[in-house]
């Protein structure tokens, strides 16, 4: 049976965290995994979530099942945190998943359903498991350039070029904000100009929003896809709440559609739901009952909201202090950047090679394309690290 198989290459995020784990140097500095750290190095369970843990460890009379469909309510109080307060609940539906990957299987499979081997045009680069997931769905691929040189970073133009060739009824997958892994984001005045292209190519926008809260704020952070809701008859988002409610284990997330009518959104909710049933029967329920139980109490939910923005603020602190290192250290703005990207990973422009000298010589793991997690750092060691960086450059 497995005679022929080959060993897949290791995940280097994963494989990275191995490593990491068995090195002994005391000095050693993760910012290879994508996770947030407090001033002490740890990620915390937020306050809120705590308490929202305590009171279903109260009160919880069972473990049987919720549904393949997940919680309903889970979804109806996710859903105004992404759509708006205005949103057009008769055309959206949306499913509980197993994480924000377990939305993008869900959502890529539904587009599979309805159009088999269609073209995703993939931003290059993207998180490395946007590309698996699409493939196992067996759609097409098609990438196009999202970095650009100097210091505009995106590469619109381009990007908008890319797209006008599209044919309609394609798909693009988008980042909503904090892009992984470069965080170099849209303005407010591109999103409009990618919004109306769309509309006009008739192209369906697939989005991952992950880090929403992380960027510039919950309401901003949603700019994007309310936005495209209001301008677009379809839209496809991935919502995970990993890192704005820190239940990174607990694996929560949902899938939403944006149909052009009530009916077709109920169909497409039905085939996310069979979805779901094959990837894994039902989602698990603790994290969408803390997310449920936070989101319903007003108190609970406004502690949440300043703990998250105290988060975001944090990773900004240190964007701002790592730019202004890099700038005494080189007397230069090379690195100027960083203050300006958002969420928690940025690219810092070293090879392979030279991450695997930071490893090595200076007990700094980085991803091997280059990416940081920003969040990942404390104040205390910014100049270090900026400082090793420019030795192995």
């Amino acid at each position: 049976m497995f005679e022929d198989l080959r060993m897949p290459p290791p995940d280097k995020i994963l494989s990275l965290m191995a490593i990491f784990r068995e090195d002994p140097r005391p000095e050693k500095i993760d910012l290879g995994v994508g996770v947030y750290r407090d001033a002490d190095g740890r990620t915390p369970i937020p306050r809120a979530v705590k308490e929202a843990e305590r009171r279903l460890l109260a009160s919880e009379t069972t473990k049987t099942y919720v549904g393949p469909a997940g919680d309903p309510v889970f979804c109806d109080l996710v859903a105004p945190l992404v759509f708006g307060p205005e949103l057009p609940r008769e055309r959206i539906r949306g499913v509980q998943t197993a994480g924000g990957a377990g939305a993008l299987s869900v959502l890529a499979g539904l587009v599979a359903a309805a159009r088999p081997g269609v073209t995703v045009h993939v931003p290059d680069p993207t998180w490395i498991n946007h590309v698996a997931i699409l493939t196992d769905n067996r759609l097409r691929l098609a990438p196009y350039r999202y970095l650009g040189e100097g210091p505009e970073r995106v590469d619109f133009e381009g990007m908008l070029a890319h797209l006008a060739g599209a044919a309609p009824g394609d798909v693009v997958l988008l980042h909503g904000c904090c892009h992984n892994p470069s965080g170099a984001d849209l303005d407010g005045d591109q999103w409009r100009r990618l919004a109306a292209l769309l509309a006009e190519r008739r192209l369906l926008p697939f989005v991952d929003l992950a880090y929403l809260g992380f960027g510039d704020g919950l309401e901003d952070d949603a700019f994007a896809v309310r936005l495209l809701a209001r301008t677009v008859p379809e839209l496809l988002v991935a919502v995970s709440c990993s890192k704005n409610f820190g239940l990174y284990r607990e694996r929560t997330g949902a899938a939403f559609a944006l149909a052009a009518d009530a009916g077709t959104a109920a169909v497409a909710q039905g085939h996310m739901v069979v979805r779901n049933r094959i990837l894994y029967s039902m989602p698990p329920d603790h994290g969408a009952a803390v997310v449920r139980t936070v989101l319903q109490d007003p108190v609970l939910a406004a502690d949440w909201r300043a703990e998250l923005e105290a988060m975001r603020v944090t990773i900004e602190a240190l964007r701002q202090a790592l730019a202004a290192a890099f700038a005494r250290l080189t007397n230069g703005s090379d690195y100027a950047f960083l203050s300006r990207d958002k969420g928690m990973f940025s690219l810092i422009g070293v090879t392979a090679e030279k991450a695997r000298r930071l490893r090595d010589e200076h007990a700094i793991y980085v991803v091997e394309d280059g990416r940081i997690n920003v969040a990942g750092l404390r104040l205390d060691q910014v100049e270090r690290f900026a400082a090793a960086v420019l030795a192995v450059r």
